[in-house]
């Protein structure tokens, strides 16, 4: 958290202002409402999303009252999807806290993530701000073809390279980059800036996942607070996986295929993942990372040198090399 915070310095009072605007917005006279807003508060997040919000601002700009609205409507978005994707995957655990599905149940858990979503939407539209919430009703559309898209190819064991790349592009990077052009939109008209902003965004958001996708090969539960192999128990095939059964004999692809047809065993997994360790998974999607990272720096190439441009690039290499 020191590293976000050194990161943040040029936004700390931007972000002060929106703690406390997102405290009041959570506020509701219905009881439960207000008791579960409350229990979410306490679940101190590393607000990446509305960083690079105001990062984006003030790397366009000025940030503006406007800002602080996009910056709004894309934390309570996000703060809808985590609720909502815990239901999906019926976690019990969010941050080390219970889900709110797991105290209070599906129902309100769905309930609650509509309620949040609804509350960011009529922010931008009280206020006139139409441009910001077509960004982000356009990331909400991508992120859930994304969900259904991953799902249905899970169930078939059905990914390739190219449909990787759809799935993590808009389940993940679709929100990164919409935090990205709201924030760009509230400080500036110049469409090149814009642009750049969102491109910048949806490369972080790539290279984000890749990295979150080897964690599930390499990370230590300690750290991670999960078992490595918890992606491949849910069929989840990712780009270590895709590569290695590209690039290995008939033989071999079968035996795995045939593992995940089944519910995998903790012996199975590991055999996977020496697989694809053993089959330079790793260090292909290590690459591809690469790829993107450079990708998202030349987006920042034509904005002038600044604090908020040097957080950004920071922002940038801190998502991407985490080890949890």
């Amino acid at each position: 958290m020191s590293e976000i915070k050194n990161i943040s310095k040029p936004i700390s009072n931007e972000l002060r202002k929106l703690d406390e605007l997102f405290k009041a917005t959570m506020k509701s006279r219905v009881t439960i409402i207000d008791q579960i807003s409350k229990f979410i508060l306490r679940q101190k997040s590393k607000k990446i999303r509305p960083i690079l919000t105001f990062l984006s601002a003030k790397n366009c700009g000025e940030v503006t009252p406007s800002s602080y609205r996009a910056a709004m409507m894309i934390e309570l978005l996000h703060t809808a999807t985590l609720v909502h994707d815990d239901v999906v995957d019926n976690a019990d655990t969010r941050r080390g806290f219970a889900s709110v599905n797991a105290i209070w149940k599906n129902k309100v858990a769905v309930l609650m993530g509509d309620y949040f979503l609804s509350k960011g939407l009529l922010i931008c539209i009280d206020a006139n701000d139409f441009k910001i919430l077509g960004v982000t009703s356009n990331a909400v559309r991508r992120m859930s073809e994304g969900e259904l898209l991953q799902i249905q190819k899970s169930k078939q064991l059905d990914i390739d390279e190219k449909v990787y790349f759809k799935i993590i592009s808009d389940k993940t990077a679709s929100l990164l980059s919409a935090s990205c052009e709201v924030g760009a939109i509230s400080a500036t008209s110049d469409q090149e800036k814009i642009i750049n902003m969102r491109n910048f965004g949806e490369n972080l958001g790539i290279a984000f996942q890749i990295q979150d996708d080897l964690l599930d090969y390499l990370g230590e539960t300690s750290i991670l607070g999960k078992s490595t192999g918890m992606d491949l128990k849910e069929k989840k095939i990712t780009l270590p996986l895709i590569y290695a059964l590209k690039n290995s004999n008939k033989s071999s692809v079968k035996t795995i295929v045939k593992m995940l047809k089944n519910d995998l065993q903790k012996k199975q997994i590991n055999y996977i993942v020496d697989f694809v360790k053993d089959s330079g998974g790793i260090e292909y999607a290590r690459s591809k990372a690469e790829d993107f990272i450079s990708k998202a720096e030349k987006c920042l190439d034509n904005f002038p040198e600044s604090e908020p441009k040097d957080s950004l690039l920071k922002l940038l290499h801190f998502v991407t090399e985490r080890n949890y």
